[in-house]
C-alpha cells in the first residue's frame, strides 16, 4: 500500500527497505508519513515489520533502502541518542541500582542539564504519571504497573520531540493494561506530543489511536482511523485481523460499481459492497462482524438477507451471549448478543432465521 505524503508530515518513511541478509526483505518499500502530534500505532502478527520500522526510526537498526525523516531532516545517520527520541519498552528498560529519580535524572545528565533544572523535571514528569511519592524507591519495590509509569516518566522527562513505544503494555494483567491505555491516551492528549506505538493487540490500537497502520508481510495493509479501519476494511487480511469477523465464501454472481451478488455454496444469494473484487465469476470471502447480525425478525434492518440456520452452541460472557450457528456452508458462523434483560434465549440444535443489512457485508479477496 502507498500513502499519499502529508503536508504536515513530522516523521517520514521514504521508500524505505530492510533486509537483514541481503535477500530477504522484511520492510518492503515503506512509505509512511506521521503528523505532528499524532498517536499512529503499528499494529500486525509477530514477523509482520511493525518492531522493525520502529527500531530503524529510533536508530536501533539501519535502512537497508530509503530514507527516514524527522521535521524534514534525513536522521539515517543520526545516532539513537542524539535524535532526541524517547523510547519505553516492554521491559520497562530500567537501571534495577538506581532510584526512581535517579533513573529518570540519567537522560537529562547526559544532555548536561544542571542540578536544579534536573530535579524540577523529575518531580513534573512524576506527578504526570502520579508516582510523586515513590521518587526514593528501587525499581524492585514496585509493581510492573508502576515500574511501567517511571518507564513512561523517563520517556518523557527531556521533553521529546517524539515517543516511541514498544509492546509497553504487554507484560501487564489485563486490567491494568486496560487501565494504562487510557492514561497514556490521556496523557497524549494533555501533552500533545507525537507518539508511535507498536503492538499486536487490535483492542489497544483501537483505543489509543489517531490512524493505525496495519502491517503484514513487510508492508502496510490499509492505514486510517480505528473506525475506518473495523468498518471498513480494505482487504480480507484486515478484515479477519482487526476483531471478530464471519467469513463466507462465494462467488460474484453480479457486479455493478460497489455492488456485488454473491452466491454462496449452498446456492443462496446475497447482496454485498464489493471492495477489491474486480470481476464476475471471482471467488470471494464475504465479511460479516458478529455484532451486525440479528435473529429477531423485529430487530431486522430494512433489506436485510435472511438465511437458515441452526444454533451450535451458545457461551456466555457476561455482558454479551456469543452464538456459533450453522450458515450457508460455514459451521463457525458467529452472533453477539446484548445480555439485556428478557433476551431470548438460545438453545443448541434449534433452528433460527438470521439476517443483516447488505451495506453490512464486505465482498473482499478470497
Amino acid at each position: 500500500m502507498t500513502q499519499e505524503p502529508r503536508t504536515d508530515a513530522f516523521v517520514a518513511f521514504e521508500h524505505v527497505q530492510k533486509s537483514y541478509d541481503g535477500v530477504t526483505l522484511v520492510v518492503k518499500d515503506l512509505n509512511l508519513s506521521i503528523g505532528k502530534g499524532e498517536f499512529l500505532t503499528m499494529l500486525g502478527p509477530s514477523g509482520s515489520g511493525k518492531t522493525t520500522c520502529l527500531m530503524m526510526l529510533a536508530g536501533f537498526e539501519t535502512a537497508t533502502h530509503g530514507e527516514i525523516k524527522l521535521d524534514g531532516v534525513n536522521i539515517n545517520q543520526v545516532p539513537p541518542h542524539k535524535r532526541g527520541i524517547g523510547m519505553v519498552f516492554q521491559n520497562y528498560a530500567l537501571f534495577p541500582h538506581m532510584t526512581v529519580a535517579e533513573n529518570l535524572a540519567f537522560p537529562l545528565e547526559v544532555r548536561g542539564m544542571g542540578k536544579a533544572d534536573r530535579e524540577a523535571k523529575i518531580r513534573r514528569a512524576l506527578d504526570m504519571v502520579q508516582m510523586g511519592a515513590f521518587a526514593n524507591r528501587r525499581p524492585a519495590q514496585l509493581s510492573g504497573g508502576q515500574q511501567q509509569r517511571i518507564a513512561l516518566a523517563r520517556a518523557l522527562v527531556f521533553d521529546p520531540k517524539l515517543v516511541l513505544m514498544d509492546e509497553p503494555l504487554g507484560a501487564l494483567d489485563k486490567q491494568l493494561r486496560e487501565h494504562m491505555q487510557f492514561e497514556i491516551k490521556h496523557l497524549h492528549e494533555n501533552l500533545g506530543i507525537t507518539v508511535v506505538y507498536v503492538t499486536h493487540d487490535q483492542g489497544e490500537a483501537l483505543t489509543m489511536s489517531d490512524r493505525v497502520a496495519v502491517f503484514n508481510d513487510g508492508r502496510i495493509q490499509q492505514l486510517a482511523p480505528p473506525a475506518d479501519l473495523y468498518e471498513r476494511p480494505e482487504n480480507s487480511f484486515v478484515a479477519q485481523f482487526i476483531g471478530e469477523n464471519n467469513k463466507l465464501l462465494g462467488t460474484i454472481e453480479e457486479l455493478s460499481g460497489d455492488k456485488a451478488l454473491v452466491r454462496l455454496p449452498s446456492g443462496e444469494l446475497i447482496d454485498a459492497t464489493a471492495v477489491n473484487i474486480k470481476e464476475k465469476g471471482q471467488r470471494t470471502l464475504v465479511s460479516i462482524r458478529p455484532e451486525r447480525v440479528e435473529f429477531k425478525p423485529e430487530m431486522m434492518p430494512p433489506g436485510a438477507h435472511t438465511l437458515e440456520a441452526e444454533v451450535v452452541e451458545v457461551i456466555y460472557m457476561g455482558d454479551i451471549l456469543r452464538a456459533v450457528l450453522k450458515v450457508a456452508g460455514s459451521d463457525d458462523f458467529v452472533m453477539k448478543m446484548r445480555n439485556t434483560l428478557g433476551q431470548t434465549r438460545l438453545s443448541p440444535g434449534q433452528k433460527i432465521k438470521v439476517g443483516w443489512h447488505p451495506l453490512d457485508a464486505r465482498a473482499l479477496d478470497p
